[in-house]
């Protein structure tokens, strides 16, 4: 199985683009966690596109679980319409050129531009449209729609990057306790499968589609 690096030179830069105030944690959560630990020069740029008020604090508080409290991160919210990113798709694509301005990423995580949820899709559309010549991987977010597909690319986890993946969503998202799949056993579950398909030794990992990659 063929392991690709982030390059040790300098200090790496990863952007990470979520659709909605979760989609980063359930979608990465592990490999972020693992990142800042394999590079502790890292940075890291959290940008979610649809923050509403009422969720934006615990949007925020998640990613201060999750990116410690270097300085070099940075968290970014917009307030796009849960549900609405195809039909206010011209301004959601000038925050991306905005975006591409200021990040000059390493390394990006975003969303699947086949994923079945329409503003997942659009984002992973136009990440694919706007950052044209980097590493780009497509995370995996489980849903109601289904729609998940074998992925190509895997990161290992260790078991208490795993825990503490589960432990900071469960802990900081009060507000999805209702729905009936935000719990333990659905992202355990996931990051089992995952595990047994790139025989993870501690059998937990998280997995991406990679479009496009040159080794070399």
């Amino acid at each position: 199985m063929l392991r690709l690096r982030l390059a040790t030179a300098g200090k790496p830069v990863v952007l990470c683009i979520g659709a909605h105030c979760d989609d980063i944690e359930i979608g990465c959560g592990g490999t972020l966690l693992q990142l800042r630990a394999s590079y502790p020069d890292v940075t890291i740029h959290w940008a979610i596109l649809s923050a509403p008020p009422a969720r934006e604090p615990e949007a925020r508080a998640s990613a201060r679980c999750f990116l410690g409290d270097g300085a070099q991160h940075s968290v970014s919210t917009e307030q796009f319409r849960d549900g609405f990113f195809p039909f206010d798709g011209a301004a959601i694509k000038s925050y991306f050129e905005a975006l591409a301005q200021r990040v000059k990423p390493d390394l990006i995580i975003t969303h699947d531009r086949n994923d079945l949820h329409q503003d997942h899709r659009l984002v992973g559309e136009l990440t694919l449209q706007t950052f044209r010549d980097h590493t780009t991987l497509e995370m995996e977010i489980p849903k109601y729609d289904g729609g998940l597909t074998p992925p190509n690319v895997y990161v290992p986890l260790e078991v208490q990057e795993a825990d503490r993946k589960i432990e900071y969503l469960l802990r900081c998202y009060a507000s999805q306790q209702s729905k009936p799949w935000f719990k333990e056993a659905t992202f355990r579950g996931l990051m089992s499968v995952r595990g047994v398909e790139c025989r993870a030794p501690s059998g937990s990992a998280e997995a991406f589609h990679g479009r496009k990659l040159v080794v070399g």
